[in-house]
């Protein structure tokens, strides 16, 4: 995806853990920020307490979702996704994306990834890897600044 591309919609989940969301909940109010992760992937788990952080700490400003986007076959058990996801703290709903439609519709090919939308569900910040969450966290309040001013 490039900057400034819309939101895509969130379809073609095999399931939803801790509530759906779609598109149109996400768009209007408030920033939104898709995080893709999976339970093979390391570094999603050493980040997992900041995204979980950044969730707790914006929870009245910002929506957050995760997407599980499997790398292999073994990614694919929901039970193991669902227990790496209670033993992390994912309490955001998560989007289990085991036909990769979603990363397809991202054009994603990185876990962990960050996608921050604005409220109108246009991107403006995406990142990938471990590190750089305070980036992340910078880029979050600059589209939360932007928010204010227009109001």
């Amino acid at each position: 995806m490039r900057l400034r591309e819309p939101l895509p919609e969130m379809h073609g989940a095999t399931e939803w853990l801790n509530g759906e969301v779609k598109r149109e909940q996400l768009v209007g109010e408030k920033p939104t920020l898709i995080h893709f992760w999976s339970i093979s992937c390391h570094l999603c788990k050493v980040a997992m307490p900041m995204v979980n952080e950044l969730r707790d700490n914006y929870k009245d400003k910002l929506n957050v979702v995760s997407v599980h986007m499997p790398r292999s076959e073994k990614d694919l058990n929901m039970d193991e996704i669902k227990q790496v996801a209670a033993e992390h703290s994912i309490s955001q709903p998560i989007f289990i994306d085991n036909e990769h439609d979603l990363t397809d519709a991202f054009e994603n090919q990185y876990v962990p990834a960050y996608y921050l939308f604005d409220h109108n569900g246009l991107l403006r910040h995406f990142q990938a890897g471990g590190s750089g969450l305070k980036m992340l966290e910078k880029r979050v309040n600059r589209v939360l600044e932007e928010i204010e001013k227009d109001h």
